[in-house]
């Protein structure tokens, strides 16, 4: 807001240029999750901010506009900054912390990267404004050397392990003279000693073999059991694996059919890459409105309800790492239940009071986890558990109940607006298909969170009338698969 109370207001901006900012805020005001106040007063100057709490959609229409100069400011997170590709002519950097620690050599010279692109800029300029306490540091790391690649395969990342299941699952190695040959060709038995490495190699071998991942022939040769097949073929690492290997096995004794708690707790990722706090408060109302089954499903999983409201008076952290995932696990599991229930992102996130964009993230993160429980299942041979996991998948992905799966295969037809037309009279995919684009606009301007004004309103109705033709368009092409597949 600084930056764009400092720019020159509209009334002296070029009428294309001001044009075109109208136009990216009538695009943002389109989405369903609707348009973020502060970028609604900043855009109009030229101003906009790029974090990972705004949406994937938010995100490309920021980026878009800033690559054709609509925007001319594009303030950023740090790791947002050394991973977005958008050339500058001028990087500012305030402060090279990431927190308390400074940032490496390559993420720094990333940053420095976008400024005079070639092709884009004759120059470029990087400033970096720092405390007078990190002027030395600083100095160093302008002038600090590449770091040197390191392995994946080395001990402290415990690559080697999967790397060794994943060559013995897929065939590429059975003997231990082909195993050895193997790893020969790793950028690790660049970096450390033969003999460690080997030893190394024994050690994991014999690992694999005690945690039931691979079998140890008489001939002398490697295999992979079942399990370590199911491990592979979804994708997951060995310790991961093994836990949902138990963790099913259980579920298959005591699976809570009648609820989705349990299917939900399931889909939700052992390993988050942004985790969110547990605000217990929250969770201790979301458990308090579950029905028996609910309760019966978390209890199942390890949540015990004393537990919940003894964090949720005391506000503290739980220390224990298993625990910890199992709650971590189960506050997932709400916000999952809610968007598989046509709750929009924008209300999950208010709900929960996280960040939109996160809440996005972990649905496409939530959705490929669900995909590699479904193979690991079907691998195991436990069909069953599989179909009715994959059919939480499909709503998952849809954001949506089964009635509306089958419209929600079309582009921009999901959650929230997939119900709209679906209580509007587009009931089916040919009705869609066959429908008139301006008779989907005023139902698409109902799925908007916040009303628009005059001004915007003319603007936001031709974008809305494209993605109408897009629904239309879709609904088309799916439609005629369908009806060519039944003729067949």
């Amino acid at each position: 807001m600084l930056i764009s109370d400092a720019i020159p207001d509209e009334a002296m901006l070029d009428k294309d240029i001001l044009e075109r900012r109208m136009d990216l805020i009538a695009g943002l005001q389109s989405l369903p999750c609707g348009l973020d106040p502060v970028l609604q007063k900043t855009v109009i100057t030229g101003v906009a901010f790029h974090h990972a709490g705004l949406t994937t959609e938010e995100r490309d229409l920021i980026a878009e506009a800033y690559d054709k100069g609509i925007l001319r400011v594009l303030v950023a997170t740090c790791s947002l900054a050394a991973g977005i590709n958008l050339p500058a002519r001028r990087v500012i950097l305030c402060g090279a912390r990431m927190g308390r620690d400074l940032v490496g050599p390559a993420m720094l010279r990333q940053m420095r990267g976008r400024a005079g692109r070639k092709g884009k800029d004759e120059i470029g300029e990087t400033y970096l404004c720092c405390q007078k306490d990190d002027l030395e540091a600083v100095a160093e790391l302008l002038e600090a050397e590449m770091p040197a690649i390191a392995s994946g395969l080395s001990p402290e990342k415990r690559g080697i392990k999967r790397a060794l299941l994943e060559a013995i699952a897929t065939r590429l190695v059975s003997s231990r003279e082909t195993i050895n040959e193997y790893v020969t060709c790793t950028l690790l038995y660049q970096n450390i000693e033969t003999g460690i490495l080997f030893s190394m190699v024994d050690s994991t071998l014999k690992e694999l073999v005690d945690n039931g991942l691979v079998d140890f022939k008489q001939d002398e040769s490697y295999e992979p059991t079942q399990l370590g097949q199911a491990v592979v073929y979804s994708s997951q690492s060995p310790e991961d694996g093994i836990f949902i290997h138990d963790e099913l096995k259980r579920a298959l004794k005591s699976f809570v059919m009648d609820g989705e708690m349990h299917i939900f707790y399931m889909f939700s990722p052992l390993q988050n890459s942004s985790p969110t706090d547990i605000d217990w408060s929250i969770f201790r109302d979301q458990m308090n409105n579950l029905d028996e089954s609910g309760i019966r499903a978390l209890q199942l999983v390890g949540v015990r309800p004393a537990f919940v409201n003894s964090m949720a008076q005391s506000g503290y952290r739980i220390r224990d790492e298993t625990l910890a995932r199992i709650y971590q696990r189960a506050y997932t599991a709400f916000q999952l239940r809610d968007l598989s229930n046509e709750v929009p992102i924008s209300t999950v996130a208010r709900k929960y009071n996280i960040l939109r964009g996160n809440v996005q993230n972990l649905t496409q993160i939530c959705h490929g986890f669900a995909a590699s429980i479904v193979k690991f299942c079907q691998r195991m041979g436990w069909d069953m558990l599989a179909v009715v996991l994959d059919h939480m998948r499909d709503r998952l992905q849809a954001g949506a109940r089964a009635d509306l799966l089958e419209m929600a295969q079309v582009a921009f037809v999901k959650s929230r607006t997939a119900r709209l037309l679906w209580e509007n009279g587009f009931k089916t995919l040919r009705a869609l298909a066959e429908a008139d684009p301006t008779d989907l606009v005023p139902v698409l301007m109902m799925a908007q969170p916040r009303t628009t004004n005059l001004r915007e309103s003319q603007r936001v109705y031709t974008k809305l009338l494209a993605k109408a033709e897009i629904i239309v368009g879709s609904a088309n092409k799916i439609w005629g698969k369908f009806v060519q597949a039944f003729l067949l």
